[in-house]
């Protein structure tokens, strides 16, 4: 009985934390900034520190979920809010570059 109740909690747990993986993955995906040409831009200070804010948090968002994959806690806090908090950033970026981030679904 006792192995039942922790291979059904094992079982939980695992689809849990596989349910947060695919959520991040799906955030993952809403990181595209629409609407910028670099080109066209005027380059000084403060758009490229918007530009780098762009690369640099998609790039930790795939190194957590990399992580996570395998078998690393990625941060102190769960894959899918540190995908999101890195999300933020990378939408406030974009949209402080005058363009239009990916929209997110209602789901």
């Amino acid at each position: 009985m006792k192995a039942f109740v922790a291979l059904s909690l094992m079982l939980c747990l695992t689809a849990c934390l596989s349910n947060d993986a695919q959520k991040a993955k799906q955030m993952l995906k809403l990181f595209h900034c629409n609407g910028i040409e670099s080109s066209q831009m005027q380059h000084n200070s403060v758009t490229q520190y918007f530009e780098q804010s762009l690369y640099s948090s998609k790039s930790k968002a795939k190194a957590y979920i990399e992580k996570y994959e395998n078998g690393e806690e990625p941060s102190e806090m769960p894959l899918y809010d540190a995908v999101t908090q890195q999300y933020d950033l990378y939408k406030s970026a974009c949209q402080n570059l005058g363009g239009i981030p990916a929209k997110e679904s209602s789901s």
